[in-house]
Formats: structure tokens, sequence, C-alpha cells
């Protein structure tokens, strides 16, 4: 007679339930507030079922799959053809056919009213959260407009595909195309952030004016999201850098040497492609003024550095939510994780970081929202959004890394979205600029644009009388800015962003959170790791706020 095995081992006892096929939005207070303070409300139905989709557990598959099946490059077919093509898997086009069906690559185009902005930021957020190597496409299609605009008649060519809602992955004509995709080109081996440095040229081909064809001859170290339709890039002509736009597919029988040489093998982004592309007569248009390319692309770039801080605020709020829903299920010496000390100054301590970010993130969204009617909105959009990639993007891989660390062992596995948070986290930090570069750009708008210091100032400003703490850093703040020091520029550029993000918590933030985030960010003893935090009785209040029970 078989003896009966004792299976107790296998029992799976005081783990938590998967965090899937929930809503993010309903389940994020801070969120849902900020869309309606900026602007954004009337989408507020959109933006919550966007989020419950993302959240599903099959949405969530399609994006573990993504990552773990990485684009591949396949330059030839097999006869030899050259096709320079990326193949994805097809979790990878599930996850852009919801994004695109949202608008999440197009929504402020489509439908320009005010808020625009601040709702397509929201979906942003919240795909961040789940899949964000999908949000390099769709963020550069969305910058995209504003750089074609200064070509009128191609923008009007270009415009009506931008706006499609319909994902199409093939590697055909645009003009078979309901909707497309833009990508860019910018950066060079031999200059990487100094583009005046890039050595490929362009030579006009054909035609003249707005109907001109050049050909272009280079190599591009950086593609970013080689499988688009079409890419912003630079290349010099006789009169300077100018910008260009070059179609993937055109609708004449010759193809346009478009040649992907690799795609890069990243530390993360890795259901991304990106690559690097030689060009040997590729055929393109000029986009903007001959010679003045970099400030015909850097409408594109600001764009881009908006969603650099939003994908980075949506990562946090992920990396905080997994971290809250371990630590309300998971019990350890006869209490929660979540009623244990330590553990809710940790807790506390990612909370602020996560809400700060997503506060600053939809402020900056209004700007642009408000910019092109108000010259002091865009004034602040532009060094606002310099000083948020800069400080939020930052800030990102630590708080993640500390989200992971509450879960111990389990955090640290593959199986957990964390790892892949954590390897994803630095990308917003480096793309479209790196710390110094972002730096620079906040002295030289402060310098060459006083208008830009103006509008920052009155920003925070409008904040005065609501904290001491504030108080004390609005007395000496503007003489520091007044005076910028090259050397010292990152401590300066951090103060503006610890100001700025306290000055909006103060204004619109529950106080308990408003008052713990001005003791610790404006503190002259913040500490050196999240989790330090001194005694605070509003714990209680800031955990439920940012995890409702």
């Amino acid at each position: 007679m078989t003896e009966s095995r004792d299976l107790t081992t296998q029992a799976v006892e005081n783990q938590p339930p998967p965090l899937e096929d929930y809503d993010p939005f309903e389940n994020d207070p801070a969120l849902r507030e900020a869309l309606e303070r900026e602007g954004g409300g009337w989408g507020a139905a959109a933006v919550r079922e966007f989020g419950c989709e993302v959240a599903t557990v099959r949405f969530q598959a399609w994006g573990r799959a993504a990552n773990r099946y990485p684009p591949e490059l396949r330059t030839h077919d097999r006869f030899g053809h050259r096709v320079d093509e990326v193949e994805f898997h097809p979790a990878w086009h599930e996850i852009m056919r919801t994004a695109m069906a949202a608008e999440v690559h197009n929504g402020p185009w489509r439908d320009p009213r005010p808020g625009a902005n601040a709702v397509r930021s929201a979906k942003f957020y919240l795909l961040a959260q789940i899949e964000a190597g999908s949000c390099c496409p769709l963020t550069m299609t969305y910058a995209s407009l504003p750089a074609l605009r200064h070509q009128p008649e191609i923008a009007a060519e270009w415009e009506p595909r931008i706006l499609g809602t319909v994902y199409d992955p093939r590697a055909i004509s645009s003009v078979e195309k309901k909707s497309v995709l833009l990508g860019m080109a910018m950066t060079e081996k031999q200059g990487g952030s100094d583009v005046r440095a890039n050595s490929t040229t362009a030579k006009l081909s054909e035609g003249e004016g707005a109907e001109a064809v050049y050909e272009l001859t280079g190599h591009k170290w950086f593609c970013s999201a080689p499988m688009c339709d079409a890419f912003l890039t630079l290349a010099q002509t006789g009169r300077g850098l100018s910008c260009f736009l070059v179609e993937r597919w055109p609708a004449s029988d010759a193809p346009n040497p478009f040649h992907l040489q690799r795609l890069k093998e990243k530390l993360g982004n890795r259901s991304n492609a990106s690559s690097e592309v030689e060009y040997a007569g590729t055929r393109a248009r000029l986009l903007g003024e001959e010679g003045h390319g970099v400030a015909t692309i850097i409408e594109m770039v600001h764009h881009t550095r908006l969603d650099c801080v939003v994908g980075s605020a949506g990562m946090m709020r992920q990396a905080l939510s997994q971290a809250m829903h371990h630590a309300t299920h998971r019990r350890a010496f006869g209490r929660t994780l979540r009623e244990q000390p330590l553990m809710r100054n940790v807790l506390m301590d990612l909370a602020l970081e996560s809400e700060a970010a997503l506060t600053l993130s939809l402020r900056l969204a209004r700007a642009y929202d408000a910019g092109a009617e108000d010259a002091a909105e865009a004034a602040f959009a532009r060094i606002a959004t310099a000083v948020g990639k800069y400080w939020v993007c930052k800030r990102a891989p630590g708080m993640i890394y500390e989200a992971m660390e509450c879960h111990g062992g389990n955090g640290y596995v593959e199986e957990s979205i964390l790892p892949r948070l954590y390897r994803e986290a630095p990308v917003n930090a480096i793309w479209e600029g790196s710390g110094n570069v972002i730096v620079l750009d906040v002295l030289r708008s402060l310098v060459r644009h006083p208008e830009t210091l103006e509008a920052f100032l009155a920003e925070i400003a409008s904040a005065r009388g609501g904290d001491r703490r504030l108080d004390r850093w609005l007395e000496t703040l503007p003489d520091d800015l007044a005076r910028p020091d090259e050397g010292a520029a990152r401590r300066l550029v951090e103060r503006m962003a610890r100001a700025l993000t306290a000055s909006l918590l103060v204004r619109h933030a529950p106080a308990p959170v408003a008052d713990a985030f001005c003791a610790t960010r404006l503190s002259e003893d913040p500490g050196f790791t999240f989790g330090a935090l001194a005694p605070n009785a509003a714990c209680d209040e800031v955990l439920e706020r940012a995890w409702p029970h």
C-alpha cells in the first residue's frame, strides 16, 4: 500500500495576491486631484478607462512578454535583398495598438482644448507604470508635430496621419496608412550631446523651396524607434546644421536607403528598439530654415522632455504601489509590514517622493496647454521642464530600488516587475540630454531668457506664507539664480527643483504631505536614504492617501 505524501510544505501562506485587475486611477487620489486641478477633469473617465485597461492581467502579460522577447533586426530577406526591418513579439503590437487607440501619441493635437496635455500626461503616467518601452515611439510621435509645423507644407501632409489612432506596423508607404509613428536620429559617435559636431551631410538633389529634396550621407549613433514611418534628423548643409524629415518607406518604387547597422543592447528599455543607422544618399526634406536645425528640432526635444518627467513619475508610482500592496498583505512579527514603524517610515518617504513627482508632472502639462496663449506659462514651461527632468529622473532609480527592498528577495526576482522598473529608470535621465546638458540648458535660460527666471520665481512665490521652511528658501534663492555659477550648477538646479515641488505641494497637497515634504526636502539634514524621516504623527494620513485600504 502506497503511503500518502504530506504536502503541507507546498502550502502558500503570508504572500500577497498579484497586483492586477485593479483601478490605478481610483487608487491614486493625488492623480485624480492633479488632473482636475490642471484642467483635465473633463477627461477623467477616459483616463480611468485606460488605467483599468493597462492594469489588467492581459496587458501586464503583454508587458512581460515584450521585454522577455526583445525586438530583432532583420537586415536582409532570404534572397539577399536589403530590408532593414525590426521584428517584434506580438505582445508589443498589442501594447502599441491599445495605446494608440487611447490617443497617448496625439491627444492634445486631436482635441486641443484646455487640459488636453494634462489628460494625455495622465494616460502616459499610467502606461509607464506597466510597460515603459512603448512610451518611446508614442512620445516622439506626439513631440514631432510642433517641429513639423516649422514647414507648413510638410505638416499638412503628415498631420492627418499623425492624428490617426489605428496602429499599423506594416513596412509600407505612409500614404497607404491611416496612422503613422515618428522617430528621431540626432546624435553621432563623435559628438553625442554636442550635436553641432555632427558630420552627416545634406546635399540638394532636386527641386526648390518646400519641394526640395536633399540626399543625406552619414552615420547616426542613436536612432530611436527605427520601426517608425519617418524620422527627424540633423545634417550639415552649406549654411550649417539643419533639420530634415526622412521618410522610411516612400511612395515611389525606389527604396530610401536607411540601413540599420545594429540594435543597441541596452540596460533597460528592452521592449523598444534603438539602433544605429547609415544614411547613404538617403532622401530627405528640409524642416524650418536651413542652418537653424537645432532651433527646429528643439521643439520636439522640449516635448519629449516633458514625457521624461511624466514617465519617471509613472514608474515611481508603480514601485510605490507594489511596495504598499506588499506591505499591506505581508505579515512579520505579529503585524503587517505596513504597521511596522521602520517600514512605515520608508513607505511614507516613498509616498512623498511619488506624489511630488506626479504633482510637478501635471503642473508642467498645464503649462504646455496654456503656453500657446500665455507667454508667462510658455516661459515657465521652458525652464521648469528642464528643472523637473533633472530632478525627477534622477530621483527615480533610487526610489525604485528602495521600493524593491521593501519586498526583500521577492522584489529582486524577475517574476516581480521591480527589476524591470529598476533597469528602465535611468533612461529618462540620459535620454534627451543627460544631467549636465540639462543643467547647462537651465543656466542658458537664466542668462539669455530673463523671462523664464521671472516666471519661475513667480510660480514658487505664490506659496509664500504657506510654510516657514519654504519661506526661508524663497529669501535666498532669487539671489543665487541671479548669479549662477556653472561649477555649482547641479546644486542650484536641485534647489530649484525642491523649491518648486515644495511650492506646489504647499498649495495643493493635504497638509500632512506638504508638511512632511518641507520638513525633509528643505531640511539642512534630509538624510541620505529613504526612510530616514523624523518621527511623524501624520504617517497614517500619508499612507492612506498613497494606498487606501
